[in-house]
């Protein structure tokens, strides 16, 4: 679904990504895991179209992403939870997560996406009414991914979706990651722990001052790749 291949991004003349490849098939759950700074988000804002590379190619079920506006990327099916969490304050929860089925439309009705997207979260029914400024860090990123799925994406990208949570809640946000497998979208994440990544991931890449040093499967990174925050412990 999702090839990334040899991905090269600069910023303010300085190299970021370093020959990046990687894929997500249909219906898996991919982790892209690394210490801060190690071009996690930079490769995620790159195929979101936020950013633009130097070279490489990035495509979608085949079609080429890397000359679109993020806008076209989000209608033609990807869908984006940013580390910040970032809802609309002003908004209720029900607008923040009713937002993007006003911009695509898909094969599921309005009704239908809002109800999964509650389904994924169930404690947001509570908080329909209560605005984006009133709510938790976990609410809000509760809040995030449910908007990003409303989407009904076919590709769905969280950077650090438990990143700074408290424990109690983490849960909460795996079992939602499940569900959303579970209604067949394509799942990418971006860790800075590997041990937040869920033991249910099917592919695991790991990324290092711009440049992958490894890919595979999650049982089999080497010791020294596994420290709390990826290489080197840092």
């Amino acid at each position: 679904m999702l090839s990334v291949k040899n991905l090269v991004v600069d910023i303010d003349g300085s190299p970021i990504l370093r020959h990046i490849s990687l894929e997500v098939a249909a219906g898996e759950l991919v982790c892209l895991v690394g210490r801060n700074g190690a071009g996690k988000s930079t490769t995620f804002r790159t195929i979101m179209g936020q950013r633009r590379p130097v070279s490489g190619s990035i495509t979608l079920e085949g079609r080429d992403l890397t000359q679109l506006y993020p806008f076209a990327i989000a209608r033609l099916g990807v869908g984006f939870a940013p580390e910040e969490s970032e809802v609309f304050g002003d908004l209720s929860v029900a607008d923040n997560i009713l937002l993007p089925t006003w911009t695509r439309q898909t094969s599921r009705s309005v009704d239908e996406r809002e109800a999964l997207a509650y389904r994924v979260f169930p404690r947001l029914e509570r908080y329909r009414t209560r605005g984006g400024q009133q709510l938790s860090g976990g609410e809000r990123k509760m809040v995030s991914i449910a908007r990003a799925l409303a989407l009904d994406p076919k590709l769905l990208l969280l950077d650090e979706p438990t990143e700074g949570l408290s424990p109690a809640i983490v849960p909460s946000i795996v079992e939602g990651i499940a569900s959303i497998l579970q209604l067949g979208h394509a799942v990418l994440i971006a860790e800075s722990n590997m041990h937040h990544v869920p033991d249910f991931a099917d592919r695991l890449y790991v990324i290092e001052r711009g440049e992958m040093v490894y890919a595979g499967k999650p049982n089999a990174v080497p010791k020294s790749l596994s420290a709390p925050n990826g290489p080197d412990g840092e």
